[in-house]
């Protein structure tokens, strides 16, 4: 029987991608991942080499993921911004491994997918600061923080707060004005 392997690396990717969500690296057992996955330990270590990697690989494809789902536009941040806020509400799962990521990966080797996203977006404000399209009272890095600080605002909320928090469309109209406000020639 052949195995077919990139079936077996799926499988693995997916029950990862569910494990670190909920209890991120150093909750994450591989033992459970593997079971999961349908596959032994020793395949998950042929396949992604650890723990951190596999986490790795598993960031790296939801990166990709959501560059399709959420287009940057540096033209229109506020568009960029409720889209960004509508995928962390629909994606609480994507929500949590971004957390995790930034919790337990702050001083790992920077993954490249990220830093080149990174790199081309901040080059794009940077062109839309200079033709007059974004206010330029902030540095680019500055603004792309803040911008994503406004969207995902609702989304890294105490569960205490939901009970005062606006509907879904109030609390994007929110942050669509904000970033509009906040970026304004």
């Amino acid at each position: 029987m052949i195995r077919d392997a990139d079936r077996t690396r799926k499988k693995l990717l997916d029950a990862a991608t569910a494990e670190f969500a909920e209890l991120g690296i150093a909750g994450a057992r591989v033992n459970r991942i593997a079971e999961v996955a349908g596959c032994n330990k020793a395949m998950l270590y042929a396949y992604y080499g650890s723990k951190d990697l596999l986490f790795d690989a598993v960031f790296t494809a939801h990166v990709a993921e959501f560059l399709v789902r959420v287009p940057f536009d540096a033209t229109d941040l506020p568009g960029y911004a409720g889209r960004l806020h509508d995928y962390f509400e629909d994606n609480p799962a994507a929500r949590r491994l971004s957390v995790w990521y930034r919790l337990e990966r702050p001083g790992s080797a920077h993954l490249e997918a990220v830093v080149e996203v990174n790199r081309q977006r901040l080059e794009e404000v940077a062109r839309a600061q200079e033709d007059g399209v974004l206010a330029r009272h902030h540095p680019p890095v500055a603004l792309l923080a803040l911008v994503q600080a406004v969207s995902t605002s609702w989304s890294s909320m105490n569960p205490e707060f939901d009970a005062l928090a606006p509907d879904r469309e109030e609390r994007r109209a929110a942050v669509v004005d904000a970033v509009r406000r906040l970026t304004a020639p």
